[in-house]
């Protein structure tokens, strides 16, 4: 079989199924390969990663259950104002969509770059993850993280991986079930419309995968509409393809914040990724 790329010196081959896929036979870690990936990202990032994908089985002071912040009475209110007086003082209903688009980016991003790394996608459950704000945004983590393959995966079986028929279906299980209390939470704090919240999830499936196309497999670019159509509602539809790549149909807010400009993605933007 062809070799069609390496990432961090570790080739990959271009298997039966048209999918290219790492060599090794990760079997007791089925993620080993996006860690890999995710390390040289941080690299590419000046060392900012805002995930951490290995298990915090022992959390250390700082870290939060993403449960706790979603359930009455909210400590997530407490987050949301220091994240505000953070950024100068912003509207709380500002910093509610910032902390979002940081979570939401971060807890999904991985799921995304699995997808277009071999297939294997890691699943953070809610009760399993961990929050930690931090200068600028938050770190995502969990106490446990299972990996979502297909049948016919060389890990399927092992232990840590959930078998599934369709990776896109996984996905939308996983943000529904691993988003949408802490999104609900957000609304309901600073009533910023859930649809607003769902487009910065739908960008993180895509991002990532345009941003870092060249040390992916394959055309990852080419592949992330069919990524977000294959998760479908709440975060398909929020995107605009176009000859550039894409647009979002919402604004994340930051556009409002003072002394900056619309993201490069914007809807009220000037400029095109």
């Amino acid at each position: 079989m062809p070799v069609c790329g390496t990432v961090l010196g570790k080739p990959y081959l271009l298997t039966h199924d048209g999918v290219c896929r790492m060599t090794l036979a990760l079997f007791t870690d089925p993620l080993a390969g996006l860690r890999d990936l995710l390390t040289l990202i941080a690299a590419r990032r000046g060392g900012a990663l805002g995930v951490v994908l290995e298990p915090v089985t022992e959390p250390g002071p700082g870290w939060i259950p993403a449960a706790e912040l979603a359930r009455e009475p909210f400590l997530l209110g407490a987050v949301l104002d220091d994240a505000a007086e953070h950024r100068g003082g912003i509207p709380r209903h500002v910093a509610g969509a910032l902390l979002w688009k940081g979570y939401g980016y971060w807890h999904t991003a991985p799921m995304a770059l699995g997808w277009a790394l071999n297939r294997r996608v890691p699943i953070m459950r809610f009760e399993d993850t961990l929050v930690r704000p931090a200068d600028g945004g938050v770190t995502v983590a969990a106490t446990s993280v299972r990996t979502a393959v297909l049948p016919g995966d060389p890990s399927a079986g092992e232990p840590g991986t959930v078998v599934v028929d369709d990776l896109g279906a996984a996905v939308r299980e996983a943000l529904i079930t691993g988003q949408a209390p802490l999104i609900d939470a957000v609304a309901a704090l600073t009533r910023v419309g859930e649809r607003t919240l769902w487009g910065s999830t739908a960008e993180a499936l895509v991002h990532p995968l345009v941003a870092h196309a060249e040390i992916l497999p394959g055309d990852a670019a080419a592949g992330a509409p069919a990524l977000l159509a294959s998760v479908g509602a709440p975060v398909d539809g929020l995107l605009e393809w176009t000859a550039e790549g894409y647009r979002r149909r919402t604004c994340c807010l930051w556009a409002t914040v003072p002394d900056t400009t619309a993201c490069a993605t914007c809807c009220i933007g000037r400029s095109r990724l």
